[in-house]
């Protein structure tokens, strides 16, 4: 069978994508296995595939498909998240492409057109995992506001009202305008922004007296209720207790003290709005002020503002800045930078507002649960990177009450119901609310459920719990068996979004914590550092990307340069990096192939020296494997995902194709005996089987070529044989000290235009420092053209090449190859190099701290390049010496 010269990505992945689905192999069901679970962070219902979705999921499946290798029973459950600002978002504009206002058809019409369009678009990014490798088990697709799931929320809703850990409350809340939502402090992203401070005069009551006031929102005069002024600001203690006018206004407002306000800052009067600003709001409530409300829910200025009714308040505000500056009220403006809150989902600018809303009491929340920290800061859940352990324990030390409801239709709709005297009862359905308003009100004639729904995040928190229907069948068989679940990978900045709060429901429904490992992943950035986004058009199609370089090019490019909690600078360069390296690896199975074609070829002969050579070259890669294997086990363990891929990358590249391979290659004009094939066959099945997890595609592939298989097998369930066991390290220096005398001795055939064929004698002084293995020798002689090799002395001739490896000083005669001149020159040019080197190590040793704060072995790694730095120095000092003695008897 003819291979093709290149693995053909685009057709044979969706070939083994579609193998593995029709086998089963994704699937997971309880049994006596180990499990080992991950639950997808469910994506947007609305979104499609980007490059962190590709980065996160690439991750999961490394994960899960070794788990699945380590005879685990492994289970990645798939899903998508509801996204109510953003589904919402979607379908108003959807219609309103087609003229019909939400307003116009009601709730159940509108979600009728909610409904219609995730099942028409919700699945699109799902579907794109799946190009990408993804091994979920796609039987247990979950959807957050399925019936079962959206059960679950209500009930939980429910139970914490019932232990009075949700309550309902006029509130400063952060208010969407664009979306008409409230929102909770996490979902706004703060960002410095250019703002211009406006100082506007306030009039005194006797004529021709007045203060000024520094304010960066002019539009909100108009729900000014008073001007405070540090009680310790000496300019204005004569002003406190008296009224002044609000500019543009017939409006008069009391001056009051208090040390909240900052007498450095604008004037050091400050105007006191308490409906909109959190700190107004509070000073508000310490002085007993009332809270008009200046702004409607889009954001226009209301019926206080006069003539400036109805505007948007940006616009607003240039107006009243112009009117008070016609009115000679506003003595000047300067630009200063200030922090400005958006939206998260729509990016608009949020306006503090009070609003009638439903709270978790998290203070009351963390002290029924004080795991929820505990669990975090001892290790019961890990933290990779662990530095994230301090941003976690300093939000959950100032952690505020959340804000629950939304103002919006598409979500879990609140099971709170009030009567016509606004009783309020909590309850799952309206004859539970009958029969508890009923004991509450007995007279009651109306009935109605709260028209908000609940924050997606409150059925996000469940997740864990809910796509296992633990609260539909609470111990059921499958949430015994996969809860908690193993690790999750997420972006931290969606830490207290929902990982904290993941956790707070797993000790509060379940009594354990939701999971044993989190992997915080970087965000992903262009090459300037800029976040990738639609908006910038840096961020390239991952679909496309797949086309271009295979899904596999494209997963180790996202992973090459992506430690845990760290930004990856993506470049596409990356995915051909990755894609180079399938190109290795295919060829590396492809020349295995023309070996055993080969040896149906009856004019070729079994190669005479192989078997010189193969007992060393099979020792060392099998001694290889487990080194590596053990190191990978480290690596995962830690979760040094993008070092494990390395590591194996290495092993692959350097190890596997350039030497080992390169060992077994038999000499022209003959072939590979049948036990070499058999060696090169088992170590390709082997490297495939550490690489599957990262490259799945091309290593089923060879996986599956270099044998005939029985019907139904696959690489991604082989069991992954973790032979970590001792290894010969001593075995494995040797090799690496003769790949070093090889190496040397190429470049000095390159350097010196010697042809690789004519052969070379090597003399090798310093053995009895490090034993020279007399059993490597047919490698040497295969891979360097080099024999005989002379031990425990050097060349006899003056003209040589000379290279130092570690303690061996090694020479080679020239046979009128050599300028000796040039070669005395260069022998210098390294000793000065040296030396300087030498120097370097020395001060690094010298310092204390740096001897003190680093690890032992970091330390004794310094000692080591300082040893055989000078080793090489006087090695070179004595061949110098030898040379020049030469010469001198010539002349």
């Amino acid at each position: 069978m003819e291979i093709s010269k290149q693995f053909e990505s685009n057709q044979r992945e969706d070939f083994w994508y579609s193998y593995w689905l029709n086998n089963g192999y994704f699937k997971s069901t309880p049994d006596h296995r180990e499990p080992y679970t991950i639950v997808i962070p469910p994506p947007n219902v609305t979104g499609v595939l980007h490059m962190g979705h590709m980065l996160n999921n690439t991750i999961q499946d490394v994960l899960v498909r070794r788990a699945r290798m380590q005879s685990k029973n492994a289970c990645w459950v798939p899903g998508t998240d509801h996204a109510s600002i953003a589904t919402e978002a979607k379908v108003v504009a959807l219609l309103r492409e087609k003229g019909i206002k939400k307003s116009e058809i009601g709730r159940d019409t509108f979600l009728d057109h909610a409904w219609e369009w995730k099942e028409k678009y919700g699945g699109i990014i799902l579907d794109q995992l799946k190009k990408l490798g993804a091994s979920c088990d796609w039987d247990r697709t979950r959807f957050t506001m399925e019936p079962d799931l959206s059960a679950a929320v209500q009930e939980v809703f429910v139970r914490l009202h019932e232990q009075g850990l949700i309550y309902r409350g006029m509130r400063m809340v952060n208010w969407d305008p664009a979306g008409r939502t409230a929102l909770s402090d996490e979902e706004v992203i703060h960002k410095d922004l250019p703002g211009t401070l406006y100082y506007l005069k306030y009039a005194g009551e006797e004529p021709g007296t007045g203060i000024v006031v520094a304010t960066s929102r002019p539009e909100t005069i108009f729900a000014d209720v008073a001007v405070c002024v540090n009680p310790n600001d000496e300019r204005y203690s004569s002003w406190i207790g008296k009224k002044v006018q609000v500019p543009l206004t017939d409006l008069w407002v009391p001056i009051i003290a208090d040390e909240y306000v900052s007498a450095d800052f604008g004037t050091g009067c400050l105007k006191v709005t308490p409906a909109h600003d959190p700190n107004d709001y509070a000073l508000g409530l310490r002085h007993g002020l009332p809270a008009p409300n200046g702004l409607t829910e889009t954001g226009h200025l209301t019926e206080l503002a006069g003539e400036f009714a109805g505007m948007d308040r940006f616009d607003a505000r240039k107006a009243v800045a112009k009117a008070a500056d016609n009115r000679g009220l506003l003595l000047k403006a300067e630009e200063y930078v200030q922090q400005v809150g958006h939206s998260e989902r729509t990016q608009a600018v949020i306006e503090p507002r009070l609003s009638l809303q439903w709270f978790v009491d998290m203070q009351a929340f963390m002290k029924k649960y004080p795991q929820v920290l505990d669990a975090v800061m001892q290790d019961d859940i890990q933290f990779h990177p662990a530095k994230f352990k301090n941003t976690y324990r300093h939000w959950i030390e100032n952690i505020k009450d959340w804000c629950i409801s939304r103002q919006l239709w598409w979500g879990q709709r609140i099971p709170a119901w009030y009567d016509e005297q606004g009783n309020t009862v909590v309850a799952i359905t309206e004859a539970e609310a009958r029969a508890k308003m009923s004991a509450l009100n007995p007279n009651f004639t109306e009935l109605n459920q709260d028209e908000d729904v609940l924050d997606t995040w409150f059925s996000s928190w469940l997740w864990p719990i809910s796509v296992f229907d633990g609260f539909k069948f609470p111990g059921n068989p499958e949430i015994s068996y996969y809860y908690p679940t193993n690790d999750l990978v997420t972006a931290p900045e969606i830490m207290f979004f929902w990982v904290a709060r993941m956790i707070m429901a797993g000790y509060a429904f379940q009594g354990k914590a939701p999971f044993k490992n989190v992997y915080f992943t970087g965000i992903v950035r262009d090459d300037q550092r800029r976040k990738m986004s639609k908006s910038l058009g840096n961020s390239p199609d991952p679909l496309e990307l797949i086309r271009v370089h295979g899904a596999d090019g494209v997963r180790v490019g996202m992973l090459l340069s992506a430690p845990a909690g760290n930004d990856l600078l993506f470049n596409e360069n990356l995915c051909q990096q990755g894609r180079n390296f399938t190109h290795k690896l295919w060829n590396a199975y492809r020349l295995i192939m023309h070996w055993k074609a080969q040896q149906m070829d009856a004019d070729l002969v079994l190669d005479p020296s192989e078997s010189e050579r193969l007992s060393r070259a099979e020792a060392w890669m099998q001694e290889r494997i487990k080194e590596v294997s053990g190191k990978l086990d480290q690596q995962f363990n830690q979760f040094r995902i993008n070092e494990a891929l390395m590591t194996v990358y290495k092993l692959t590249w350097d190890d596997f194709c350039s030497w080992y391979l390169e060992m077994l290659k038999p000499s022209f004009g003959s072939k590979i005996s049948e036990a070499g094939l058999g060696c090169a066959v088992e170590r390709l099945e082997q490297i495939c089987a550490l690489l599957h997890p990262f490259i799945p595609f091309i290593t089923e592939e060879i996986w599956q070529g270099l044998k005939n298989r029985e019907t139904r097998e696959s690489l991604m369930v082989q069991t992954l044989k973790s032979d970590s066991s001792s290894y010969d390290s001593d075995f494995l220096v040797k090799m690496d000290l003769l790949f070093e005398v090889i190496t040397q001795v190429r470049g000095i055939r390159q350097q010196h235009g010697i042809p690789a064929k004519d052969p070379l004698v090597l003399y090798v002084a310093g053995t009895e420092h490090i034993h020279w293995d007399k059993s490597l020798e047919p490698i040497l002689r295969h891979l360097a053209f080099v024999s005989p090799v002379h031990t425990q002395e050097s060349s006899p001739s003056t003209e040589a090449f000379s290279f130092q490896v570690k303690q061996w000083t090694c020479s080679i005669p020239a046979g009128g190859y050599v300028d000796m001149n040039a070669e005395m020159e260069r022998v210098k040019k390294e000793m000065v190099y040296l030396e300087g080197f030498v120097e370097s190590v020395r001060k690094k040793l010298s310092n204390e701290r740096f001897v003190a704060n680093a690890k032992p072995e970091v330390v004794a790694i310094e000692r080591q390049k300082e040893a055989d730095s000078i080793a090489k120095i006087e090695a070179y000092a004595r061949q110098l010496k030898e040379w020049e003695k030469g010469t001198n008897e010539k002349s």
